[in-house]
């Protein structure tokens, strides 16, 4: 064999080698981050002409799967699970998510306020089933290392001054811990995809820009994740869409693929978004999403 076959040979052993080495660094370094918050987000249901609910029954078939290992800490929902806050959706979505092995948190959409605030908290309470307490529709959930503002709308899908000023004390009173603000619609301009629908209040401007507020999750606008940009970072923001599980409005109406979506949090700040179409085992690769929480 020549010198240079042999060089070769060597130099591509090595650079195996080192890839090899390489990438066993990394899947170590990942194994050794700390899972310290994990918590699965359902999307809008409100489905029509009838009160059926298929896609939220597959989610949370597929929710109670995946906290069978004891990761999981709860579940989020963004709002518009009763269609117009009809009796006939409550009573029919809420055996459903009773089944969810986990607390449930969810708050209010537009869709809600076609009914009084009674009677959300009513079936808020009843679909944890003893689990938790909803005593009011908006509140917080506070952890070590962030913590999760649930702010309902005031009305319709919007926030009046009061809501505005709910949030803004919150946020702030929580600073410098990251804050994760979930609400059922991000304000208007930031999905291109239906740019005119959202919060409105000039208020909520002065929200987003605290330096301590990590990320937007909303759902509401019911956007095909195939198709839309569901998940960006805006003036250091990061906005997160939640997919809808019964019916798909954005780009169009012509498919619908129930999915939702598992929010993962590590112990160096870094948030891991994955996002599961029901039926499936793994979650789907392509609209992986990762940012970084801001420092204390």
């Amino acid at each position: 064999m020549s010198v240079i076959r042999v060089l070769s040979v060597i130099s591509l052993l090595v650079c195996l080698s080192l890839t090899s080495a390489f990438a066993n660094g990394a899947e170590a370094s990942h194994s050794d981050d700390i899972l310290v918050l994990k918590f699965a987000v359902l999307g809008d249901a409100e489905p029509k002409p009838k009160a059926e609910f298929p896609g939220v029954s597959a989610a949370v078939d597929d929710v109670n799967k995946l906290a069978e290992d004891g990761t999981m800490d709860f579940v989020v929902g963004v709002g518009d699970i009763a269609h117009k806050g009809t009796v006939i959706q409550y009573e029919n979505v809420t055996p459903v998510l009773q089944r969810l092995s986990l607390p449930f948190y969810p708050i209010m959409g537009n869709e809600e306020h076609g009914d009084t605030v009674e009677r959300y908290l009513k079936y808020a309470n009843l679909w944890n089933d003893g689990k938790i307490s909803i005593e009011k529709p908006s509140y917080v959930l506070e952890r070590d290392s962030v913590a999760l503002v649930f702010a309902s709308p005031d009305f319709g899908r919007d926030f009046g001054d009061e809501g505005i000023a709910w949030m803004r004390k919150q946020v702030k009173r929580l600073a410098p811990k990251p804050v994760l603000l979930i609400v059922h619609g991000a304000q208007t301009g930031v999905y291109p995809e239906n740019a005119d629908k959202g919060v409105t209040h000039e208020g909520f401007k002065d929200i987003v820009a605290q330096p301590n507020l990590a990320a937007v999750i909303s759902g509401d606008l019911h956007m095909d994740m195939e198709r839309v940009n569901h998940s960006k970072q805006i003036d250091g923001v990061h906005y997160l869409h939640i997919p809808a599980l019964e019916r798909t409005k954005i780009p169009d109406e012509t498919r619908h693929t129930p999915m939702f979506r598992v929010f993962s949090i590590f112990d160096d700040g870094q948030v891991l978004v994955e996002t599961y179409q029901v039926d499936v085992e793994k979650p789907l690769a392509r609209h992986e999403y990762r940012f970084e929480l801001p420092s204390k």
